[in-house]
């Protein structure tokens, strides 16, 4: 069976992102072994990103390292050193043997072997531009630059990304418009068109757009294509994220693919596409 990367619907493909590193919902979230594999098999894959103690960035999701980690205390206030011997955390929060990744280390090993043609990797930033150390830029510049054109970079901080990206030539620029409220708040005013004409204000310069699956889907019962939208104005859209794929996810993600979204956010690529491939 080859691997989940892609699935077309009447000729359109839609690309099936790997969540967090995840290929199936057995994964360790930001397992480098399966970061690589999907990197070396041309899937399209996230991992989120902070900044830690000295002004780099770790490949983790949440704020404190006990939450997902074996070890302990602030990201924010861990020094790079620090992290050695931490351990990303399985499922079950057991020890996974797998250490967590600085970014600078993921980029180095992800040059270092063969990656797909089609490969991409999401650097979803999760801190915000009041969060950078002096070194922040360079640090980032340094580690992406030699295998930026397979990564695309997001987040929900238009300024942040703006500034990450400017020194990096080859790297694609995503952006998220449904983080800090934005999202509950168009869900209760109903403006649909105002919410895509003011992301595209906010972020002109981002290629993908990273829409959430309830907003997509509560706009399409409202009669309005938030997808079409975006299309229109040339941006391709992600919709995250489909966790696991079961009787309340199966029509979502068949609507979703009716409707032509590039790219569907999943935690469990391998039952998706056996289901819809």
């Amino acid at each position: 069976m080859p691997l989940p990367v892609a699935l077309q619907t009447d000729g359109h493909v839609t690309l099936l992102k790997w969540h967090r590193g995840r290929r199936n919902l057995a994964d360790t979230p930001f397992s480098g072994s399966r970061i690589l594999e999907g990197m070396a098999a041309g899937a399209s894959v996230e991992i989120d990103l902070q900044i830690h103690g000295e002004g780099g960035m770790v490949v983790l999701h949440d704020p404190r390292l006990e939450q997902s980690t074996t070890g302990l205390g602030p990201v924010a206030r861990t020094p790079a050193s620090g992290f050695a011997g931490i351990n990303l955390r399985d499922n079950d929060g057991a020890d996974s043997g797998e250490p967590v990744m600085l970014l600078d280390r993921l980029t180095r090993l992800i040059a270092s072997r063969p990656i797909g043609r089609t490969a991409l990797l999401q650097l979803d930033f999760k801190d915000r531009l009041s969060d950078f150390h002096d070194n922040t830029l360079d640090a980032f510049i340094k580690a992406v630059s030699p295998v930026a054109g397979h990564m695309i970079l997001s987040g929900g901080d238009a300024e942040a990304v703006k500034a990450l990206s400017a020194g990096i030539a080859d790297l694609a620029i995503g952006y998220d418009p449904c983080l800090y409220g934005a999202m509950e708040r168009v869900l209760e005013s109903g403006d649909f068109a105002g919410f895509v004409e003011n992301a595209l204000k906010t972020a002109p310069w981002a290629s993908m757009i990273y829409l959430h699956v309830d907003l997509i889907l509560a706009a399409d019962r409202a009669g309005f294509d938030m997808i079409a939208a975006f299309h229109a104005a040339d941006k391709t859209v992600d919709a995250w994220t489909i966790h696991a794929i079961d009787g309340t996810t199966r029509p979502k993600i068949a609507r979703l693919l009716e409707l032509k979204a590039d790219q569907i956010t999943t935690d469990d690529a391998d039952r998706l596409f056996e289901v819809f491939g």
